[in-house]
């Protein structure tokens, strides 16, 4: 196998945007893994945030963190769920960050006098990140995903770098897959081939010209659409890839190995590897495809319109009612209607309640209830980060009769069971000063959590400012809580759980963050059991 140079594939888009560029890049990624290869896949941002951390979820959706605490793009969730490798800081920049650098260093006066311009000082800034991975000497090939389209004005630093870059690198070691819109016009009739036509032109002006286009579609695309894209983008036929929509975003890859997507790659990129190993994939994706049975689950939260906010939440979902043979059916309710009605309406038919993590007073009560009523009728029960901290308040309240019981966050209380972290109380600046990235949590031998973990030490992702106050331990543990994870090096507690109930567990991490297509989290598997289980007494 030649692994002398680092090989490096560009990922761009156009037309629109949510075409699928992650996907995409995962998929690439997936196969290329599947034959042995070393890959990781990195993201660049175009917007002049540093990071996603202070963005509304509304807005930019799920913020993803990963083991070193980086707080990042949700496509970096995609690349570690499909290729079941962790990413790391290297793999998100941000315009914001490249001219925070450029910027300091002129502060600094590293440029020695020089007039600090977009090209070349923040051209060679990115192009020194589309490089960093490589010079770990870990990977074969590094796949690199330009947010934004092509033709935006805040993406031309990093289609400019890139230029630079693959001319620089050499055609053998470098490939542009180009992802672009086929539609389909109803009242014509027709597949329209214009809108790639002019975004391949567009980038074309740019100095680039694509290797590959793969074009998304609503159906599958005929061997005549394929000759029309090729003749006027001077793309191969057989490098025009069709990928028309999939019932599952986890069978792009396999509809990416019927295309031949992975061959095309290791020719143009002169590399010779073994077939691809995708047994596992496909066991994996039929189980995705065939559930013997379906359960329904409510996930309480604040963003419940813009799902793209709960987005590792929705697929470790899909993990687990695979890893069941069950298809989980997501119905997302608004912690504000539950606050304004009452919890039965809303969750009443469900076999399975998940409050979902968040900041900030709105809803919270909402979800305090939601928690109540899930307690009290045994439904199985689901609390991450806000969702143990609601669980607990919810406890503190009509268990432990502290009737003022909340979070100092919410409102200040003599029973704010919930306070904020000891480290967090100085922090005056928002952005990535959270207890951010991967710790470790020891398991209490004899409890759920040991019993669905089945190790006595672990580690997980964390993103949160606030905590259960030590003063109130006692209060809630001679009620009947148990603390099953707690972090071994500040005694913060990770893990609670209730003993007389089918499966009441919450965690202060982010269990969904580690979830993976074919290695399901044990919290999510479990919960979903636990979810069968009640679901069939029903």
């Amino acid at each position: 196998m030649a692994r002398n140079k680092v090989k490096y594939i560009f990922i761009t888009g156009g037309v629109i945007s949510s075409l699928g560029k992650g996907i995409a890049a995962s998929s690439i990624g997936l196969l290329l893994k599947s034959r042995g290869l070393r890959v990781t896949i990195q993201k660049f941002d175009p917007y002049l945030n540093v990071d996603p951390g202070t963005m509304n979820p509304y807005q930019h959706g799920e913020v993803y963190v990963t083991d070193d605490g980086a707080e990042t793009d949700l496509d970096l969730g995609h690349y570690e769920r499909f290729l079941d490798v962790n990413m790391t800081k290297d793999n998100n920049a941000t315009t914001g960050q490249i001219y925070h650098e450029v910027i300091t260093k002129e502060r600094r006066g590293d440029y020695l006098g020089a007039t600090v311009q977009v090209i070349p000082h923040i051209t060679d800034e990115i192009k020194k990140r589309f490089e960093a991975l490589a010079k770990t000497g870990q990977y074969d090939v590094i796949i690199t995903e330009i947010g934004g389209t092509v033709g935006d004005i805040e993406s031309l630093p990093f289609l400019e770098a890139m230029r630079q870059f693959m001319f620089s690198k050499g055609k053998s070691n470098t490939l542009c897959a180009h992802v672009t819109l086929v539609p389909y016009i109803k009242h014509a009739g027709e597949i329209k081939t214009k809108p790639t036509q002019h975004s391949v032109k567009t980038l074309l002006e740019i100095g680039v010209q694509p290797d590959m286009l793969i074009c998304r579609s609503e159906s599958p695309l005929t061997k005549e659409v394929k000759e029309k894209i090729a003749l006027f983008t001077n793309v191969a036929v057989e490098s025009v890839v069709d990928a028309h929509d999939a019932s599952t975003i986890y069978e792009v890859p396999l509809q990416f190995a019927d295309e031949e997507v992975d061959e095309i790659v290791l020719e143009k990129l002169d590399l010779t590897c073994p077939k691809p190993n995708l047994k596992e994939w496909k066991n994996f994706v039929s189980n995705v495809k065939n559930p013997k049975k379906e359960i329904s689950i409510a996930v309480c939260g604040k963003y419940t319109e813009h799902q793209d906010a709960y987005k590792s939440i929705s697929e470790a979902f899909v993990h687990a009612g695979a890893a069941n043979r069950v298809k989980v059916k997501l119905s997302w309710i608004r912690a504000e209607d539950i606050e304004k009605d009452n919890a039965e309406k809303y969750l009443k038919d469900f076999s399975g309640l998940l409050v979902a993590p968040g900041f900030g007073e709105r809803g919270i009560e909402g979800k305090i209830a939601a928690i109540k009523y899930a307690r009290e009728n045994k439904i199985p029960f689901f609390g991450i980060c806000l969702g143990l901290q609601c669980a607990v308040i919810e406890f503190a309240r009509n268990i432990c009769g502290l009737t003022k019981a909340n979070s100092t966050e919410f409102k200040q209380t003599e029973q704010n069971v919930i306070d904020l972290m000891l480290e967090q109380k100085k922090v005056t600046a928002y952005g990535g000063t959270m207890r951010l990235g991967s710790y470790p949590c020891t398991i209490i031998k004899g409890t759920k959590a040991h019993k669905t973990y089945k190790k006595d030490l672990i580690n997980e992702r964390h993103r949160h400012r606030y905590e259960v106050n030590d003063a109130f331990k006692n209060i809630l543990a001679k009620n009947g809580m148990i603390f099953s994870g707690i972090c071994p090096t500040n005694k913060l507690i990770e893990i609670i759980e209730l003993p007389d109930h089918p499966w009441f567990v919450a965690g202060q991490f982010h269990p969904e963050l580690k979830s993976r297509a074919t290695n399901a989290h044990p919290l999510f598997r479990d919960f979903v059991k636990a979810a069968i289980e009640f679901d069939s007494k029903k």
